[in-house]
């Protein structure tokens, strides 16, 4: 009976029949979201694997994180080996000059941590940094300049991640990024555009022009060769040093010579000082899933268990999915989780958030029940308040899982795309801009036109507020569904949508990743829709008072789900050039 269910299974997925092991397994679960892969009712289908997948924003990267699970390392090898990588294949977010989250599950412990590499500002950077003589936010400091960047986290977080939860050394993880940047990597037609269209901000640093430019200075094309030998051997240092060949010695020296010499004030001592966190996950439940996500300084994991505590008390099942009922319900409990994201977030080591108050079932029952059916509250009428900034498009996130249940999450960006440009000279090192991510003063727009407040003010060696959201959702104390997104503040809203499809209405998780999506973040008071909602939708939800504004596509979610029928993942299409793989 397994053989001819095997065999109309691989003819269904269209997965070629000797990758398939035909041996006894649990019968079909009754989940919808699980039941629905199977079903010709299914409108996409996920990528099939039987003992792990990785999921990412760029091909060879996540060709290469299934190769360190063939081999035999595990989720948190293959995470770092993703990690580094994509810092090679995909430099506008991919990096070792930047910082993020990563959430980690051990199945041995059934234990999930938090690790915080976020960027820090330097030690002597102050709230006025930004400010000219007359007290005004100068944009060019906090985006294009040495002021910009904060210290990198991403070698120490990747590091932390490798020694406490991997099996493998930094050598055997970081070899396939090596060998990419020393002997090149073939230029795709998302890599070509990207640097043509960035290249003003680029190739003002002569350091960054050498890298990604020819000697001409004219652009590379789809199919040429990019090769960065530089990057290589920064790389094969950490390799063979381990962090200390990031934060000390000749790498360190000229990351603080090039930021010194653009205007900036980063020292050895911050360098050498910087310390990736482990942080408590923050947790909750959904329909009886556990809901697990990165805690402050990211704001995230708090907002996407808030929203999902107001929604859990309407049947947004039967209301169905992206219909105008439900899309009001969740705009509505959108408006009100940033809200509160304006007033209370910010980094737990300089501000006091409260996280369990905010996740409390209460109080989200106590906001659900001023939230009209029929029509929508201005955003004037939810709560006035600052709200804090978020960091661009050009985020980047993975899914690992291994054989042994094991799952990483992990979201990392440089701010800006390429972050600030800058590439630090003999490095190959792009630097990030993430200071920008700071309020530069009170009531001031950041670049992306949302305005910050004292909470997120800057402050040495503090970590700004983020939006990024790597997160699991758990079933019978297991990973289920690892998801994640870049998007900058739209990236809480995705990251809500993607587990709303499969627990509310039992999409499979490349349906989930394929449907469409909206976002609202209080302020300003407008409704954001991708242009594929239907206008019926639209219309019904502009008659309920919300003022919509179609505009580009938001996010892209790399997203895995694992069942009793073997593991299933989806990379978002709205990006070019990502994969999912599995074995």
């Amino acid at each position: 009976m397994r053989m001819f269910k095997s065999l109309a299974f691989a003819i269904s997925m269209a997965i070629p029949l000797t990758t398939l092991t035909l041996t006894a397994s649990a019968p079909l679960s009754v989940n919808a979201a699980e039941t629905s892969i199977y079903s010709h009712m299914a409108t996409a289908l996920p990528v099939w694997a039987e003992h792990g997948m990785v999921a990412s924003q760029e091909a060879l990267a996540t060709r290469a994180g299934v190769e360190i699970l063939k081999q035999g390392g595990n989720a948190v090898d293959a995470a770092v080996a993703v990690g580094f990588s994509l810092a090679v294949t995909l430099p506008r977010a991919g990096n070792i000059g930047g910082g993020g989250f990563m959430l980690v599950h051990l199945a041995e412990q059934n234990k999930t941590i938090a690790i915080d590499y976020r960027e820090m500002a330097p030690a002597s950077a102050h709230k006025d940094i930004f400010l000219d003589e007359n007290g005004n936010a100068v944009n060019k400091l906090s985006r294009e300049h040495g002021l910009a960047v904060g210290v990198p986290g991403t070698v120490m977080g990747m590091e932390l991640a490798l020694q406490k939860y991997g099996t493998m050394t930094m050598t055997q993880v970081t070899q396939a990024a090596i060998k990419m940047a020393k002997d090149g990597i073939i230029v795709t037609p998302d890599l070509s555009s990207s640097l043509t269209g960035l290249k003003r901000r680029i190739a003002q640093w002569p350091s960054s022009a050498a890298v990604f430019y020819k000697k001409d200075n004219s652009d590379y094309q789809i199919g040429d060769t990019l090769k960065q030998p530089e990057l290589a051997h920064s790389l094969s240092l950490i390799a063979t040093q381990g962090s200390k060949g990031f934060y000390q010695g000749e790498t360190a020296e000229k990351i603080v010579t090039a930021i010194k010499t653009a205007g900036g004030i980063m020292t050895l001592d911050d360098l050498k000082t910087y310390q990736a966190i482990e942080r408590k996950p923050v947790t909750g439940n959904y329909r009886g899933y556990q809901v697990v996500s990165m805690p402050p300084p990211s704001s995230g994991g708090v907002h996407i268990i808030e929203m999902l505590n107001i929604l859990e008390q309407y049947p947004i099942d039967k209301l169905g999915h992206n219909t105008a009922a439900t899309l009001h319900l969740m705009t509505e409990a959108m408006k009100r989780a940033y809200a509160d994201r304006s007033e209370y977030l910010g980094d737990p080591d300089f501000v006091n958030v409260p996280v369990e108050a905010l996740t409390n079932k209460d109080y989200a029952k106590a906001l659900a029940k001023k939230i009209n059916m029929n029509k929508t509250t201005p955003s004037s009428e939810i709560k006035p308040g600052k709200i804090a900034p978020y960091e661009s498009n050009q985020t980047t996130h993975y899914s690992v899982v291994d054989k042994w249940g094991n799952a990483v999450s992990n979201t990392y960006t440089l701010n800006f795309s390429y972050g600030s440009g800058l590439v630090a000279k003999g490095t190959g090192i792009l630097l990030n801009n993430e200071m920008d991510d700071f309020s530069a003063k009170p009531g001031v727009p950041n670049g992306f036109g949302l305005i910050g407040g004292d909470a997120n003010a800057v402050e040495g060696r503090k970590r700004p507020l983020s939006s990024m959201s790597p997160t699991m959702v758990m079933k019978d104390g297991k990973p289920y569904i690892i998801t994640g997104s870049p998007g900058g503040s739209r990236i809480i809203t995705t990251t809500l949508q993607v587990i709303m499809n499969v627990i509310d209405h039992g999409l499979n998780i490349a349906e989930a990743t394929n449907a469409a999506r909206i976002h609202h973040q209080w302020l300003p008071d407008v409704l954001r829709v991708e242009h594929t909602l239907n206008r019926d939708t639209r219309d019904l939800l502009e008659a309920k008072g919300h003022h919509i504004k179609v505009n580009n596509s938001m996010g892209s979610t790399q997203s895995i789900m694992v069942t009793d029928q073997g593991i299933f993942g989806s990379s978002d299409p709205r990006r070019a050039g990502s994969e999912t793989v599995g074995y």
